[in-house]
């Protein structure tokens, strides 16, 4: 196996360059700083002080100095607050555990505020001011958000143009809507793409068991919905595939971010087709794998007793080069591996890993070497 942390990956480069607005601006907040693409557990990743933001926090980088985005970490003290903020970076959150409200208002318009809590997915309208509330007394409330930061800091270098800018986007929200947050949504198919379902909504309250749709092109049986929420560029979205199986391999730009919300298993990510040299990222439930590089094979397999659900959030430039073939096959000129074309060793390590649990695998009618079953057909079993 190898370790992408220390791979000699194409667009590595010094992070701590001088000069850096957005790695400036982590020093200058004095928040901890993790350089890391997997977490089995975002509950017992280590904090460090970060007050402005209700009380501990860290920033999270992926080991590449081409930083699409970037990931927040919160935990919100018992009883405690954030600090009104506004900024012009977008941000799409999702609440890992705890309970409690947010507000969100313009200067000049009254507040729409909502409760939350563990499983809902925010977003938080551009340079919109919010304001967050732990609602419980007694335990904290953790949420991991994922944020265009770095290239919005590196394209103005302007601290108070980003986070002292009145302008208000309203069209994104205007500030006069007290439905803006109710959770409801618009199911449409986007026209000229193979990503299936759209949900439209403002607010999630409940991402980690909400109704989700057939999607054939990843296969085994999955189901998925893309996101669009608060007409962000921040692409978002579910992914579930069934006990048993798993989905193709493929490869994308850098920075997605994978928040399980469901099962467990494992994520097996590698840099060069040809050699297969596998970093394997064990998962479960609160877990986090990162895509780390433009162009990083990644495939992820189900070895639980049930459904395996993970939110993807990803880079927040609009159309990042490659995304729109990721779901088409390497032989037709995308970026995703069919099952007949995938390593024997990759499926090898997925029963081995099924056989611990005592759980069999259900993907022969995909894999013709699978020993287990039939399992679920390119129509999902209902």
């Amino acid at each position: 196996m190898v370790d992408l942390r220390e791979a000699e990956l194409p667009d590595k480069m010094d992070l701590w360059e001088a000069g850096d607005p957005y790695l400036d601006w982590i020093a200058n907040e004095g928040v901890k700083r993790i350089v890391e693409y997997k977490f089995e557990d975002l509950d017992e990743v280590e904090l460090g002080p970060w007050e402005r933001k209700g009380g501990k926090g860290a920033v999270i980088n992926i080991p590449s100095g081409a930083l699409p985005n970037d990931c927040h970490l919160i935990e919100i003290k018992p009883g405690g607050k954030s600090e009104p903020e506004n900024h012009m970076y977008e941000e799409v959150m999702y609440v890992v555990s705890g309970r409690g409200a947010t507000s969100v208002w313009h200067d000049d318009g009254q507040k729409s505020t909502f409760e939350w809590t563990a499983g809902s997915m925010i977003v938080i309208p551009l340079n919109a001011t919010y304001q967050h509330f732990n609602g419980s007394g007694s335990d904290t409330a953790r949420y991991v958000s994922v944020t265009n930061a770095p290239p919005v800091m590196r394209l103005f270098k302007s601290p108070d143009f980003i986070f002292n800018n009145p302008y208000q986007f309203k069209d994104r929200f205007a500030g006069d809507n007290e439905d803006y947050f109710n959770g409801q949504g618009t199911l449409y198919k986007r026209k000229g793409t193979k990503f299936g379902t759209m949900w439209k909504t403002n607010f999630v309250p409940n991402a980690d068991i909400m109704k989700l749709w057939q999607y054939k092109d990843r296969g085994a049986g999955g189901i998925n919905t893309h996101f669009d929420l608060a007409n962000n560029v921040t692409g978002t979205h579910i992914s579930e595939f069934p006990v048993g199986t798993y989905k193709k391999g493929h490869k994308h730009g850098p920075g997605a971010h994978l928040v399980i919300l469901g099962g467990q298993g494992f994520s097996a990510l590698w840099w060069d087709n040809e050699k297969k040299e596998y970093e394997i990222a064990p998962w479960k439930k609160g877990g986090m794998v990162i895509v780390p590089a433009d162009g990083t094979y990644h495939q992820h397999f189900n070895t639980g007793p049930e459904p395996a659900r993970y939110l993807a959030l990803r880079s927040g430039d609009g159309q990042p080069s490659g995304w729109g073939e990721s779901n088409v096959s390497i032989k037709e000129g995308g970026m995703q591996i069919e099952y007949e074309d995938e390593d024997v060793e990759i499926h090898q390590l997925f029963e081995a890993e099924l056989a611990k649990n005592g759980a069999p695998c259900r993907m022969k009618a995909f894999i013709p070497y699978c020993t287990g079953e039939v399992g679920p057909t390119s129509e999902r079993d209902t």
